[in-house]
């Protein structure tokens, strides 16, 4: 694994704005992560051989933060809020629902590498849930019948469609 031309100009702008070497690892782990859909083991090595770092420094926030991906997802990585505010709001059926449609358990990947499902701890859209977050869009107040569409468009290779979201009414 190496970086492109490309990449290593990326980089070279990057350390225009990032002095400190260190500050370069988050920015660096997400052209990994851009380029390859995760981050791979050997992108460590890759990572701090670049900056001239110990790869610890590397693998820790590689490891500790869940935004990056340590296994191959598949093209789509649904991540369902499984917060407390979420779950009261439905997410357990949510997610029970898209294990059920497309056959796999969280965490699994559909044989055909579309889907990955993974729960997230918190999507920072509590009055709004359950919410589901697919690459950079969020969906909201979802149903069984919403999931079905989402992932009926998906496969279809077009962007899930997304209307504004409302409040609904309490009473």
């Amino acid at each position: 694994m190496e970086f492109s031309e490309t990449e290593k100009k990326e980089i070279m702008g990057l350390r225009k704005a990032y002095p400190d070497e260190r500050s370069l690892i988050l920015p660096l782990l997400w052209m990994i992560q851009k380029r390859e859909g995760w981050v791979p083991e050997e992108a460590v090595n890759l990572i701090a051989s670049e900056l001239k770092v110990p790869p610890i420094w590397v693998e820790e926030p590689r490891t500790w933060y869940s935004m990056f991906n340590k296994q191959k997802v598949g093209k789509y990585l649904l991540e369902v809020c499984h917060n407390a505010s979420c779950a009261m709001l439905g997410s357990e059926e949510i997610i029970a629902h898209i294990c059920k449609k497309l056959n796999i358990e969280v965490g699994e990947t559909t044989p055909d590498g579309l889907f990955t499902l993974h729960v997230a701890e918190c999507l920072g859209s509590c009055g709004t849930g359950p919410v589901m977050q697919v690459g950079e869009n969020y969906y909201e107040l979802l149903t069984p019948e919403k999931i079905d569409t989402i992932l009926e468009n998906l496969r279809s290779g077009k962007e899930a469609e997304q209307t504004p979201q409302h409040f609904p009414e309490y009473k």
